[in-house]
Formats: structure tokens, sequence, C-alpha cells
């Protein structure tokens, strides 16, 4: 029977346990069973990591996938523009026609334009706040309390 990381670890806290209950007082059983535990361990940090390569490589091709799509959905958004452009041209010199059972014309619409964001009144304007984070982890490390702000430690796998 394959083990998981899980039964691995499982088995290797139950050695650990009878070795206390021994008094560090170590078997031959339990140097065995220790031994297949290693072994059992890093064949399976290598099936892991074998996978995480596959996966982070697939990963990349979706990526570049993605990249590919973006830019042919940039290149069709600039013809769709180019196209449209080049019909209201047409409908300002022509003025509104019917082809088929499809009426091209125009629609008025309105946009604002704001040069300055900062010259506006505050009335008109919006805050965005956002943390700023490296100043707060600096704060934090150097002994400052902050409410509602502390550091999280998390582990990242390193593979050599």
């Amino acid at each position: 029977m394959k083990n998981t990381l899980y039964d691995i670890k499982q088995e290797y806290l139950e050695i650990i346990n009878q070795l206390e209950e021994l008094e560090g007082e170590i078997t031959h059983e339990m140097e065995y069973k220790l031994k297949i535990n290693e072994i059992e361990l890093q064949n399976k940090a290598i099936a892991y990591h074998s996978i995480i390569l596959s996966k982070d490589a697939f990963n990349m091709q979706i990526d570049n996938e993605i990249k590919r799509l973006q830019a042919l959905k940039k290149r069709n958004n600039s013809l769709i523009e180019n196209l449209k452009e080049r019909l209201i041209g047409a409908i300002q010199t022509f003025g509104e026609f019917t082809v088929g059972t499809n009426t091209f014309g125009l629609r008025k619409t309105e946009r604002v334009e704001v040069e300055d964001v900062n010259s506006l009144p505050e009335e008109y304007k919006t805050i965005k706040v956002q943390a700023n984070k490296a100043e707060i982890k600096k704060a934090l490390k150097s002994g400052k309390e902050i409410n509602n702000a502390y550091i999280v430690e998390q582990f990242n796998l390193k593979i050599k």
C-alpha cells in the first residue's frame, strides 16, 4: 500500500512516541521502521516534486496562451474600433441609411473628461484608501504596536 505524506508523518510520530516511551533507547525494529519511513518520505517527495514541476510547466503554457489570446483580443478590438469610426464617418457624410434590415445611424451620448483630478473641488473627488503594508511591516518589526495589523508567518516551499 502506498502511503500519503500524512500517513508517513503519522508513522514517524508513532515511532518518535515509542522512542520517548523507551526513554531514547532505539530497537532494531524501530531503526528499520525509521529507515523505511525515510525512504517512503523521499519517494513521496520526489513524486510530489515531479507533479509540481509538471503543473508549473502547464501553468506557464496556460499563461502564454492567455497572453496570445489577449493580444488577439486587442487586435480584434482595434479592428472593431477602426471599423466603427469608418462607419461613423460615412454616416456623418451621407446621413442615416438602411441596408436590408439594418439601419445605420448615430446616437448622441455624453461623457465627462477630467484633465487634473487634483484640481477638482473636494466634493467631486472620492478617495481610495489602501494600507501601506511595507511601512506597517517595518513598524511592527521595530516593536511598534498597530491596531488591527500583525505579521503572519508563513512557509513557502523551497526545492534546490
